[in-house]
């Protein structure tokens, strides 16, 4: 059976971090559900982008409560939209507590802290957002992708294609991640 990933689209989310992480899960084998915060209705990203979700994410959690990886995309607003939401909020406490991967890249780690996600942890974010990680946080600059136990982090639009190999390592395995790696180009050319 795959392994499964929700990754949740709200308003004014990063395109690349969310089209990325999703794309290359799926080569990953990865069963992914992208959700629509709000709804199941097209979304207007950062950029201008409207992406259209595969459900609402009240259906994706009807159909199924847990999966092995919840995934935050980034961007300002979208970010905002996701730490203000109780329904992310119960989710991301619930996959924590459980074991499971809790992931978000650039603004999003500052929905961990909204709902008290990750504490004691080592997360990054986009550097804009460091100053939202304090207190009950280790903060790393310089890496790319941060991995704490279930916890995983990544800094932005540019680091995405790293963010997925690791989510398809912990997910899927290295060789898969390997293959992925290999089959799109990412290095080693």
């Amino acid at each position: 059976m795959s392994k499964s990933a929700l990754v949740i689209l709200a308003q004014g989310a990063e395109e690349m971090e969310t089209v990325i992480t999703v794309d290359m899960l799926r080569r990953g084998g990865v069963t992914v559900t992208l959700a629509g915060l709000d709804s199941n209705a097209p979304v207007l990203c950062s950029r201008q982008v409207t992406l259209v979700p595969d459900k609402s994410l009240t259906d994706a959690l009807a159909e199924n409560p847990q999966f092995d990886a919840v995934i935050l995309p980034g961007g300002l607003e979208g970010s905002d939209r996701l730490s203000k939401s109780s329904i992310v909020g119960t989710l991301l406490k619930d996959h924590e507590k459980n074991g499971r991967i809790v992931a978000a890249i650039c603004a999003a780690p500052t929905a961990f802290v909204a709902h008290g996600i990750a504490k004691g942890k080592k997360l990054t974010s986009y550097p804009t957002t460091k100053d939202k990680i304090s207190g009950d946080y280790t903060y790393v600059e310089g890496e790319r992708v941060v991995v704490d136990d279930n916890i995983v982090t990544s800094r932005g639009p540019g680091t995405a294609y790293w963010f997925g190999l690791k989510l398809i390592e912990m997910l899927t395995g290295k060789e898969k991640a390997d293959q992925v790696e290999k089959g799109m180009i990412i290095s080693g050319y």
